[in-house]
């Protein structure tokens, strides 16, 4: 059998105003999912446990087959073992954002306007994270001592404190999840001596960032500057048990961002590099259709996720996210389905390998409040002994009606790995 799991990041979504109030996944022209749809099964899989929020970092692990309960300590953690980060046990991770907040003197003061400040390439955040250490150590070296940063992709960095201080009682917040409302109200809280070393952190690139040349240049050009560092996600290593040990199955990922190639390292999956792609509409949706399609013969098990459809949510462009899931479609799923019924069908033919599909957002991100969202997420499952007695199209309606709905989410690997195979092998 040969398994591919397409995660269009943050697709699900409520019904929009502007879309005739349809959801974007009911909006967008996608024939070639509607088809595997009327041959396969539509549910819904609650991926966010309780006691969670809907995050990326704990929705893809629930996706993926491990439980949130049991393995998760934090975002900051599975992004760092993407950069091939060497951590200590007692070592504290953090996600460092590059952000645009409303400065003084304009109608936005103090707000959050942009997680990803303008979606700023890696040339300039490598500038700006690079100075903005020194600026830390040259002004507050003791608070510095143990600490250290490491660039990821565009806004998204690392911040590594190995000094001792435990923050497993400070509670931060997402950058995402605070669109448009005032930064300061969602500081570090907790333990005072680490939240306070972490406010200061921050409180210093707020002073230090705005006024930086890469800021002024991007000013001129008319696009956000980054203008503060937001810290975030943290927590220390995880202990995760390898796919292949729980499923007997070898993986890859394809992925533009370090959250799921961290967890695919932690779970020992082969990170698959494709020129080209990025988080955002620009990306080369072909390229990363050919790449799963050229993985499928190499692995059991292939994940191609894509981060455009979650971008645009966040930033409330509905358009863009509807042609998102719609290249989705064209670039992606068309070639890797064409490519998986190649391997035949056992069920008419014994001889054959056979395959399964699995399509399935992470978590809904809504385009109205630019959010993540807890919603149970609908996914489409087709391929060999995967049948349903009603035929339901791929929207969040037909899910949320759909008979079939699995909670924990993480109990959906399983299924789609094994349910309905008991006697396979046997034949």
């Amino acid at each position: 059998m040969k398994y591919v799991i397409i995660i269009p990041d943050g697709a699900a979504d409520l019904p929009i105003d502007e879309l005739g109030d349809r959801t974007p996944f009911e909006a967008a022209a996608m024939p070639h999912l509607a088809r595997l749809a009327a041959i396969g099964r539509v549910g819904a899989a609650v991926t966010t446990p309780p006691g969670f929020e809907a995050g990326s970092d704990v929705c893809s692990m629930s996706l993926l087959g491990y439980s949130p309960e049991k393995y998760h300590t934090g975002r900051a953690p599975l992004e760092a073992a993407a950069l091939g980060l060497s951590l200590g046990p007692k070592d504290w991770i953090f996600r460092l954002n590059l952000v645009t907040t409303g400065q003084p003197g304009t109608e936005d003061e103090g707000l959050m306007l942009d997680h990803s400040a303008g979606a700023i390439s890696d040339a300039e955040a490598r500038l700006l994270v690079r100075d903005l250490v020194a600026m830390w150590q040259k002004k507050e070296p003791d608070l510095m001592r143990g600490v250290s940063v490491t660039p990821g992709v565009s806004y998204r960095n690392i911040l590594v404190d190995s000094s001792g201080r435990r923050y497993a009682d400070v509670a931060t917040t997402p950058p995402h999840a605070i669109p448009r409302e005032p930064w300061a109200e969602h500081l570090p809280q907790g333990s005072e001596l680490e939240a306070a070393a972490l406010r200061r952190l921050m409180a210093l690139s707020a002073d230090f960032l705005p006024g930086h040349e890469v800021n002024l240049a991007r000013r001129e050009q008319g696009l956000r500057p980054a203008t503060m560092a937001w810290l975030w996600g943290q927590g220390t290593k995880p202990e995760v048990p390898a796919f292949k040990q729980r499923f007997g199955l070898r993986g890859a990922m394809i992925t533009s961002v370090d959250l799921l190639a961290g967890i695919a390292s932690y779970i020992g999956w082969e990170r698959l590099a494709v020129p080209g792609l990025t988080s955002y509409h620009d990306t080369d949706y072909a390229a990363q259709g050919r790449a799963t399609v050229d993985a499928i013969e190499r692995f059991d098990v292939v994940c191609c996720h894509v981060e455009a459809p979650d971008e645009m949510s966040h930033q409330g462009d509905w358009k863009t996210k509807v042609a998102s899931l719609e290249a989705i479609d064209k670039h992606i799923v068309a070639p890797v389905a064409a490519a998986l019924e190649e391997h035949g069908d056992p069920e008419k033919d014994p001889k054959a390998g056979g395959w399964r599909l699995l399509v399935m957002p992470d978590h809904f991100t809504l385009c109205s409040t630019r959010k993540h969202d807890a919603t149970p997420v609908p996914f489409l499952m087709a391929g060999a002994w995967v049948r349903s007695v009603v035929q339901r199209p791929f929207t969040e309606a037909a899910a949320a009606e759909s008979d079939l709905v699995i909670n924990p989410g993480h109990d959906l690997m399983e299924y789609f790995l094994k349910g309905g195979l008991a006697n396979v092998r046997g034949r």
